[in-house]
């Protein structure tokens, strides 16, 4: 490597690093909890107990939570359902009208089994609890689309950081052995040590999670190309139609989807709407039914009216990309073993960032090229005391 080509990428990691430092902190240190959120969430809830039943107690009539739920808010419509595959819970969410922008939803949250109400969402839709917080600092800032493109493009530059570091790391750490920490120079150095070692030992694990965080920031405006194109080619036979008046029971579209995708896990029932699926269909989501396939989503479409399945959808490739990439983002595809560890490597990744900033402001206006002698140099200086 030329002198020149050194200089290059000394530059280019060292802009690219600072750019999006204060950025990655934000992004990692909101990581942490959320790794959690699960675990943080039981010990926040206040959620009334479900009730102490058999493991085969049927399923409460999924049309049975909507008319409580409309019985409760007379005038509004039911949005969307969750059925938690976890616990025994479903959400039904619920909006002034078809149009409603998302904040104005509300939601109750019944068990699966009793059907009784545990908790009305109205009072806490407005609040800014802990993970929510958090969430949306490492979602969005609370910038909605511009702050996760924004994130983004962060995390495209995190990924140029590490790049760029590891063309540095050879030349510079070729004459060392790998884990040595001068503690017998300044600060710098041994801070400069540190960050190398635990930068090229989470390498691996910062690219994977840098390259998915960029893709899963992207999410929203794919999922918007999927409805202008794919979607709306189904819908097409549907333009000029009326939305239905009256909606098919929902429990018989659900188990319509049930009997055609056996093998997959219902999650979520998006009624008709203009927002977030079709005026004319409920949107059935389904997920595997396996911990790493979890995270991999498919659409089935019931014809709201007739209650006859239109269509199972396939995703189209970008969307099978962001699927994919979830499981290595999130880290919570094995239980908690890998929670911890995903744990542990973002504390690690936070100490590269500090240190990295550190050495910034306490760097010395050096050329590379004596950085490089330097450290050639320093190698030939333990070498006798590894040989005593």
């Amino acid at each position: 490597m030329t002198l020149k080509t050194l200089r290059f990428w000394s530059v280019t990691h060292k802009w690219t690093s600072l750019v999006c430092t204060l950025f990655l902190l934000v992004i990692c240190l909101t990581g942490l909890p959320l790794i959690f959120h699960e675990e943080i969430g039981d010990w926040l809830s206040d959620d009334p107990p479900y009730a102490i039943l058999p493991a085969d107690a049927p399923r409460a009539n999924l049309d049975t939570l909507v008319d409580a739920a409309l019985a409760r808010y007379r005038g509004e419509i039911v949005r969307s359902m969750f059925v938690d595959d976890d616990e025994p819970k479903v959400v039904v969410t619920l909006a002034p009208s078809m149009d409603a922008e998302p904040r104005e939803n509300h939601w109750l949250r019944f068990d699966a089994r009793t059907g009784e109400l545990l908790k009305d969402g109205i009072a806490t839709r407005d609040q800014l609890t802990f993970m929510r917080v958090m969430l949306r600092l490492h979602v969005d800032v609370f910038a909605g689309l511009p702050g996760g493109l924004f994130l983004g493009f962060m995390g495209l530059l995190f990924v140029v950081a590490l790049v760029s570091g590891i063309v540095l790391y050879a030349p510079f750490m070729s004459k060392l052995d790998f884990g040595a920490l001068r503690w017998r120079r300044n600060s710098r150095i041994l801070w400069l040590d540190l960050h190398n070692l635990l930068g090229v030992a989470t390498l691996a694990w910062a690219l994977a999670v840098g390259a998915t965080g960029v893709v899963n920031e992207l999410s929203r405006p794919l999922f918007l190309l999927w409805q202008a194109t794919d979607v709306a080619a189904i819908l097409a036979p549907y333009q000029g139609k009326a939305p239905p008046v009256r909606l098919s029971p929902v429990q018989a579209a659900f188990d319509k989807v049930r009997e055609a995708l056996p093998n997959r896990m219902l999650i979520s029932i998006i009624f008709p709407t203009t927002r977030l699926g079709s005026p004319h269909h409920y949107v059935i989501w389904t997920k595997g039914d396996t911990p790493l396939t979890s995270r991999l989503f498919q659409p089935a479409l019931i014809d709201a009216a007739s209650g006859e399945l239109t269509i199972v959808a396939e995703l189209p490739w970008y969307l099978k990309a962001l699927e994919i990439s979830r499981p290595l983002h999130f880290g919570d595809y094995a239980g908690m073993p890998l929670k911890i560890i995903w744990a542990i490597l973002d504390v690690a990744s936070v100490v590269v960032i500090g240190g990295g900033l550190y050495l910034w402001a306490a760097r010395r206006r050096t050329p590379v090229s004596s950085r490089l002698a330097e450290a050639q140099s320093d190698a030939l200086d333990t070498a006798p005391e590894a040989a005593e």
